[in-house]
C-alpha cells in the first residue's frame, strides 16, 4: 500500500473542491441529513454523525455550517427521503470503477452514472464486478508539515487506538483501519489536535492499472470529472494509477 498514499491527489481533490464548495457541501450535508435521521442530532450519541462531521472539518466546512445542516436534518427528519446506491463498472482498458451515490431518484442517478460511463467509454457492469479488486477501510491522512507530533509517538498512538497500518510518506501520514474500527482511531487524533487532510471510510485498490494511451486517459478522466460533478454522487473509487 506504501507509495500509494495518494496524498497528492487528495491535495488536487480539495483544490477542486475548493474552487467548487458547493459541490461537497451538498455532498457532506446529505450525509449529515441521513446520519441525524439514523441516530439522532447529538454527537455525543450517534458515531456515525461523528464521522462526518470529522469528514466536513476536513473539507474546511465552517462549524456554524454544519451545525445549521445539523438542526436542519433534525427538524426536518421525516423529509429526508435519501438512500444510498452504489454501482460498478469499467473504464478504459479495464479500469475498475466504484460510485456510491445519495440519492432521492434513483432512476435520475442510474441514468447519470451510465451517461458518464459511456461518454468515457466505459461501461456500467453488475453488482459485484469489480469490488472484490477492493478493500473497505478507514483511511486517515495527516499533512506531515502540520503535524508537530513525533512520528513515532503518533504512530504508537494510532496503532493503541485500533489502526491497522501507519504509513509514512515524503509529504504525509497515512493511517489505515478496519471500518469498525475507524470513529474510535479517528476520536484519537482529534483529541490530539491534529488536522486531519481526509478521514474517511474508504476503498482502497488491491492492484493498480496504468494507462499509457493519451486517449484512455481523456477517456477515464471524463468519466470521472462527469461523476464528480454529479450532486447525487457521494464517493468515486478507482484503480487508475494517476
Amino acid at each position: 500500500m506504501s507509495g500509494h498514499s495518494k496524498f497528492a491527489n487528495i491535495k488536487h481533490k480539495k483544490e477542486k473542491n475548493d474552487a467548487a464548495k458547493g459541490k461537497i457541501f451538498t455532498v457532506i450535508g446529505r450525509e449529515i441529513a441521513v446520519a441525524v435521521k439514523e441516530g439522532g442530532a447529538d454527537a455525543n450519541n450517534n458515531s456515525r454523525l461523528r464521522d462526518v462531521i470529522a469528514k466536513a472539518k476536513a473539507n474546511n466546512m465552517p462549524n456554524d455550517t454544519i451545525e445549521r445542516g445539523i438542526k436542519k436534518a433534525a427538524g426536518d427528519a421525516n423529509s429526508v427521503n435519501y438512500e444510498y446506491v452504489s454501482y460498478e463498472g469499467y473504464g478504459p482498458n479495464g479500469t475498475a470503477i466504484i460510485v456510491d451515490a445519495l440519492t432521492d431518484n434513483k432512476n435520475r442517478t442510474a441514468a447519470n452514472v451510465r451517461s458518464a460511463f459511456t461518454k468515457g467509454n466505459g461501461n456500467v457492469g453488475t453488482p459485484g464486478c469489480v469490488s472484490y479488486m477492493f478493500e473497505k477501510k478507514g483511511q486517515i491522512i495527516i499533512d506531515r508539515e502540520e503535524c508537530e507530533i513525533d512520528s513515532d509517538e503518533l504512530m504508537m498512538s494510532v496503532l493503541d487506538a485500533g489502526a491497522e497500518d501507519f504509513i509514512e510518506e515524503e509529504d504525509s501520514f497515512e493511517i489505515i483501519t478496519d471500518p469498525d474500527n475507524f470513529s474510535q482511531v479517528r476520536q484519537t487524533i482529534e483529541d490530539m489536535e491534529l488536522p486531519m487532510v481526509n478521514a474517511e471510510i474508504t476503498m482502497i485498490p488491491e492492484t493498480w492499472v496504468e494507462l499509457t494511451d493519451e486517449t484512455a486517459i481523456k477517456n477515464l478522466q471524463k468519466t470521472l470529472d462527469l461523476l464528480e460533478e454529479d450532486d447525487d454522487v457521494q464517493a468515486v473509487y478507482h484503480n487508475w494509477d494517476e
